[in-house]
């Protein structure tokens, strides 16, 4: 059985799932988002944990079985926490920038990257490797 498949997902507070069918719609403080899972995978509700179960192990159940598990987790987590991406620059000669509303990369090509964003929220760190 996959891995990632039978872990259970775990429901915060304040984050509402209905299970219609095939349909598994997740609504919480920062919006709601629904996927189908299709029909070979079932999905239930288990004393505030979704457990996601498959019919037999033939390859594409196998594969739907982790895949709609990790897609409904990202769903829970979207609506709780959200989602950020984080930008780790280390080494010698690479260097960032904000300017106005881009955010400049010198990363080792032969010219600088300009990167436009819409929320950025920069936080500047320095470690003694």
């Amino acid at each position: 059985m996959s891995r990632i498949g039978r872990a259970p997902i775990t429901i915060p507070a304040g984050v509402e799932v209905k299970i219609d069918g095939s349909v598994v719609s997740v609504k919480g403080p920062k919006g709601q988002l629904s996927q189908d899972i299709g029909k070979s995978i079932k999905c239930e509700m288990n004393e505030g944990k979704l457990v996601f179960t498959r019919p037999n192990d033939m390859k594409e159940n196998r594969a739907k079985h982790g895949l709609y598990r990790a897609l409904v987790n990202n769903m829970v987590v979207g609506v709780t926490t959200g989602f950020k991406r984080e930008l780790v620059i280390n080494g010698v000669g690479y260097k960032a920038a904000v300017n106005g509303n881009k955010l400049v990369l010198n990363i080792g090509y032969s010219h600088p990257i300009a990167v436009s964003y819409t929320h950025l929220r920069a936080h500047e760190t320095s470690q003694d490797l």
